[in-house]
């Protein structure tokens, strides 16, 4: 209880001038001149006359009445119902609550519970839920208003159902409002089990006959994912109103995959005749939206202007969001240009699917006085990262850190992910320190810009110190595992340990898991593994069937390749850009050209992919490993846009292969051209020569390459050479005549031994054949 408090005249003076504050906007004589005349009532007229005000949304009205009766000295008119009134008239005003706290604790009429619960409700309201709880802790008799009173103003959802069972184990017999104020908390995975033994309690004690009691397992039940049951719930409700078929048409809406369902149940809605209001307008157009419906959502639009919902600001934003997900933004944007009181989410929803200067739009919002929120900052930061507008970039980062959004998770994480796309992980890096803390989103934007960044060892070192905090998810492994199979000098028992994690976290089914791992394991050479973790796969999507397809053409297996592509083709997975691109170097080494062809053309005119430079440079290399050289270089000056440095290196290739001097020297030209310091193309131009005995223009090559400073690069091979219980995640890298490893006395050893054994198995094999024909 509060001991001291102000003086009850302060109470008087602030209803007072309230009530001068707002006497222009309401005249407040109708309801209290009554009383004005002849003060001495009775206390049954002054509640009626207070409940009056309070009903018309006059609080402070209801107030000067109450003040009134208190300066004429007619304390004997007022009674504990009085106080209950006008503190429900206090709107939450904690000020005005704690000065009728204290009159109710002088005027003895605390000890009436109907007033120790209009006071708990106030200081809910408030926003002061510890004075609420001390209130209710210094009750003698809790009725089960009580109860729910404090109920209701928990936060958090695991001390309201703690305090539930608190309530259930008092041996209070919980009413229609405590299940409903507890299915309110349900959300999660256990929220869900105590709705489930809430609904069971429902049953049994008949509350299942009030329509809001069943709106509200509805709504639970949608909020925990679980549609099959708020729908049986909604099909066994004796009497439906407005909110019953919203709370099963948002459930639809908002589960992502059930916008059908969603539509079925607002046309059933429309059958019915019930009447709409903004929220069956936003639920069906939102369906609209995820489901790509757009005549319907037009359609839906139109009865929505029909009705006058819109101008309505939270209609008009659904509008605009699925406009935009059906690509009419030229809609989306004259539906925002006709809202007048654009809100934070109107101004967020167009910068996160504009195609213009997302930047320019922020700006004129804080012009129109919206204030953003973190949402806001992550669509704006995403825009920018897209058009890779660095400066734009750190503007907003110092905008963020001024107006204190920099602490919003979400905001920090999108701007590690921004610097990692601008090529700055130092940037990155510095935003993730300055993190209070450090969930597994933070690491796993760290880890996929190392990734992305190509600095795959600093991103398994991130991903080895996320461990120690945090449990990985499929995003940290898909992560972590392309980086480990796109290093070499990374040891591949960083992947079978990654491998194990995953194992034991179960997330081996995952189709985002399996398919990095698959992927990881067909780049490293591991065919065996890779056709293991298929096999495992439940879900094989596009993703796998391009990984297990690649791993084979790795191998030089194009035989499986092309069988595995007709198995994909028959399951109705479809192709994308890469799989054709690994099918079309499988047809060129198989030398299958006209195969080749047939899928080149109905890559681009069934499945509507366009050619990249790498599909170019494969049609090529398959056209001049078969000798059709001519073919080649007429397809070549087809390419719209013309050859890029693939193409005429695969061109040149095969001028080589073939001893056509005259057309190497064309392309050759025309690589030099483009690329004067790429080594390659002088050093195909040098093997040709050599081939046809030139010799001397070898060497005016090779001159050429010295004094235009041009290097051929020095490839290198990378070899696991640690022992079993070695932790380095590094792989030696050497390359020809290498003697930079401190073994490599016995490596060279070690590699004649092999060499001889080859011989001697050779030499053993072409006895056989020779004894097998005599």
């Amino acid at each position: 209880m509060i001991s001291r408090l102000p003086p009850f005249k302060i109470l008087h003076r602030i209803a007072e001038q309230r009530s001068i504050k707002f006497k222009n906007f309401h005249s407040s004589r109708h309801v209290h001149q009554p009383l004005d005349e002849s003060p001495h009532r009775t206390i049954s007229f002054l509640n009626q006359s207070m409940l009056t005000a309070l009903r018309r949304n006059l609080s402070f009205d209801s107030l000067h009445l109450f003040r009134k009766q208190l300066q004429w000295g007619f304390a004997g008119n007022i009674d504990q119902v009085t106080v209950a009134i006008v503190l429900k008239a206090c709107c939450g005003d904690s000020k005005l609550g704690c000065q009728i706290h204290a009159f109710a604790i002088s005027s003895g009429f605390i000890c009436h519970v109907t007033v120790p619960n209009s006071l708990m409700n106030m200081y809910c309201k408030a926003g002061l839920f510890d004075r609420a709880l001390a209130v209710f802790e210094n009750l003698n008799n809790p009725d089960v208003v009580s109860w729910n009173t404090v109920l209701s103003g928990f936060k958090r959802s695991d001390d309201a159902f703690k305090f539930a069972c608190r309530m259930n184990f008092t041996g209070v017999a919980f009413d229609a409002v405590t299940c409903t104020t507890v299915l309110s908390f349900c959300s999660d995975r256990e929220g869900f089990i105590i709705g489930f033994q809430m609904h069971s309690r429902i049953l049994k004690c008949g509350l299942n006959c009030e329509v809001f009691v069943g709106n509200a397992l509805i709504s639970m039940y949608s909020r925990c994912c679980r549609l099959l049951e708020a729908r049986k719930v909604f099909d066994e409700l004796r009497r439906k109103d407005l909110v019953s078929w919203n709370a099963v048409l948002s459930g639809y809406a908002q589960e992502g995959n059930s916008g059908l369902e969603a539509i079925l149940v607002f046309l059933e809605m429309l059958r019915e005749g019930m009447k709409l209001d903004h929220v069956s307008c936003t639920g069906a157009i939102s369906a609209c939206g995820h489901e790509k419906e757009l005549e319907l959502g037009r359609q839906i639009h139109s009865l929505v202007v029909k009705i006058g919902y819109d101008t309505h600001v939270k209609v008009c934003n659904v509008l605009i969001s699925t406009y935009s997900k059906c690509e009419e933004i030229e809609d989306a944007k004259l539906v925002f240009e006709s809202i007048t009181d654009r809100n934070v989410v109107s101004w967020t929803t167009m910068i996160s699917i504009s195609e213009e200067d997302a930047t320019s739009l922020f700006n004129e919002m804080r012009r129109d006085g919206v204030y953003p929120n973190d949402v806001t900052f992550v669509g704006l930061i995403h825009d920018i990262s897209m058009k890779n507008l660095v400066e734009e970039g750190q503007t907003i980062h110092g905008v963020c850190v001024k107006t204190s959004f920099l602490s919003e998770r979400n905001v920090s994480n999108s701007l590690i992910t921004m610097y990692a796309k601008f090529e700055s992980m130092m940037d990155s890096m510095k935003v993730f320190e300055e993190l209070k803390y450090r969930e597994i989103i933070s690491w796993n934007s760290l880890i996929s810009g190392y990734d992305q960044n190509g600095l795959w060892q600093e991103a398994l070192q991130t991903f080895l110190l996320a461990l120690m905090e945090c449990q990985p998810n499929e995003f940290t492994f898909g992560s972590v595992l392309s980086s480990i199979a796109s290093a070499e000098a990374i040891s591949m028992r960083h992947g079978q340990r990654c491998h194990s994690h995953i194992l034991k976290l179960g997330l081996n089914t995952n189709p985002i898991v399996s398919s990095a791992l698959l992927d990881m394991y067909a780049k490293r050479g591991s065919i065996g593994e890779s056709l293991g973790v298929f096999s495992e796969t439940p879900l094989k999507n596009q993703v796998a069937w391009t990984a297990i397809i690649s791993a084979h053409a790795r191998h030089g297996d194009y035989e499986a390749v092309m069988n595995l592509f007709k198995e994909m083709d028959g399951e109705g997975t479809k192709p994308d850009s890469i799989t054709f691109l690994v099918v079309l170097t499988a047809c060129g080494r198989k030398g299958m050209v006209d195969t080749g062809y047939h899928l080149f053309n109905s890559m681009v005119k069934d499945h509507l992919i366009e050619p990249s430079p790498e599909h170019y440079s494969s049609m090529v290399d398959m056209l001049g490993r078969a000798g059709r050289l001519k073919e080649a270089e007429e397809f070549v000056g087809q390419i719209p846009g013309g050859a890029g440095l693939s193409v005429l290196q695969s061109l040149l290739g095969a001028c080589r292969i073939h001893g056509n001097v005259d057309m190497g020297k064309r392309v050759a030209a025309a690589l030099i051209e483009m690329e004067p310091m790429e080594s390659g193309s002088y050093v195909l131009m040098s093997n040709l020569y050599a081939e046809k005995g030139e010799w001397e223009k070898v060497a005016k090559i090779r001159k050429g390459m010295r004094e235009s400073g041009v290097r051929k690069e020095i490839g290198f091979s990378w070899v696991d050479a640690g022992d079993a219980d070695d932790d380095s995640m590094r792989l030696h890298g050497f390359s020809s005549d290498d003697k930079s490893h401190p073994k490599s006395l016995e490596i060279y050893r070690m590699a004649e031994s092999l060499g001889l054994e080859m011989k001697f198995l050779e030499e053993e094999r072409h006895r056989k054949k020779v004894f097998a024909a005599l």
